[in-house]
């Protein structure tokens, strides 16, 4: 294992008793999720969300579920990467309108019903199941109903970012969980997984933390097969530098690699639609995505908040080593890659 963080084995709390600052004993990273987040106070700092994709070929879905203090995002995208067609409904509400996630992720139902948007992301038995119908802006009729299953003894990437005892996150970063279900826009079916569809994977970012009030960030990820084996990438970097933790790591036929280096991304900001090429230092990584589609995201809601992001998508190809020694060339992986420059 490349890692010097420490591995944690057992629940604990994000926060002091007091909800203020970060708990010492939560500075750590896990295989599944064992962080509560029980924030309190610090209001315009506070960060929560619920991030899915679903990677399914030709075609990309997400959803957002997030309160982020000052306001409330919820959002259903689509995009077809043979035709750049893309669709969806967001809304945005105001603080305490409707928009609450729980300390514990997974553990309540994430619900809207508002402005043409019914959206419902629950777990049960069978895994994660993403419900949601809107009103395009054609006036086309939008509905999602996927599946993301949770296989048996799954490991995902679980860490926490510590700033300093006052801003910190907690993230949990699943890749490669097979998803099942259709996407359907006016006279148009997408099936997602199945017989006779690509074979498709759910992504989910969680995050639950307190934020500085500006700073930028890489995230990637990519899921398919290889010689028999199921291959999940986990990435990211700038913001967990200076850190002492990152959010990378390997997850092969569900067991998590971790490596705890700085990973080096290669791209161009200018020319998003260029190869994305990010390597491991010690060598158990060195991947390239080719991006297909390019989903550019801008707001700026005064000189003191806003958003930029470059999501592209498209298709992995490189080698990785796992911890226990398997060396794996792959190809064709579905994924992405981002860069998102945030004041907020």
């Amino acid at each position: 294992m490349t890692t010097h963080e420490r591995e944690l084995t057992e629940p604990v709390d994000l926060c002091s008793p007091d909800g203020l600052l970060l708990n010492p004993a939560a500075r750590g990273w896990s295989r599944r999720p064992l962080h509560r987040a029980n924030l309190q106070g610090r209001f315009g700092f506070n960060k929560r969300w619920d991030y899915w994709a679903i990677l399914a070929g030709d075609l990309i879905v997400s959803t957002t579920y997030a309160d982020v203090d000052h306001l409330g995002l919820a959002d259903v995208y689509w995009a077809d990467l043979a035709t750049s067609e893309t669709g969806g409904q967001s809304i945005v509400v105001g603080a305490g309108e409707g928009i609450a996630l729980p300390e514990e992720p997974g553990t309540t139902p994430l619900e809207i019903d508002r402005d043409s948007l019914n959206l419902r992301i629950s777990d049960g038995v069978e895994g994660t199941h993403l419900l949601a119908s809107w009103v395009e802006l054609d006036g086309n009729p939008g509905r999602l109903d996927v599946v993301v299953a949770m296989p048996d003894r799954y490991e995902s990437l679980n860490v926490v970012i510590p700033w300093s005892d006052e801003l910190f996150n907690f993230t949990s970063k699943h890749q490669a969980r097979p998803a099942a279900g259709e996407l359907i826009v006016g006279d148009r079916r997408w099936h997602i997984g199945g017989p006779g569809a690509s074979e498709s994977w759910g992504v989910l970012d969680v995050g639950r933390g307190r934020w500085p009030a500006q700073i930028n960030w890489n995230w990637g990820g990519g899921a398919g097969r290889c010689d028999g084996h199921v291959i999940g990438l986990q990435i990211g970097a700038k913001w967990t530098e200076g850190t002492g933790f990152t959010e990378n790591g390997l997850i092969v036929d569900g067991r998590l690699s971790k490596l705890g280096s700085e990973l080096d991304w290669n791209y161009d900001w200018e020319s998003p639609m260029g190869p994305w090429r990010v390597t491991d230092p010690n060598g158990q990584l060195d991947a390239t995505l080719t991006p297909r589609f390019d989903k550019h995201s801008r707001m700026d809601v005064s000189t003191e908040l806003g958003s930029e992001t470059h999501q592209v998508f498209g298709t992995w190809a490189g080698h990785l080593v796992s911890d226990e020694g398997l060396a794996l060339e792959f190809s064709g992986l579905q994924g992405f890659a981002e860069e998102a420059r945030q004041r907020w």
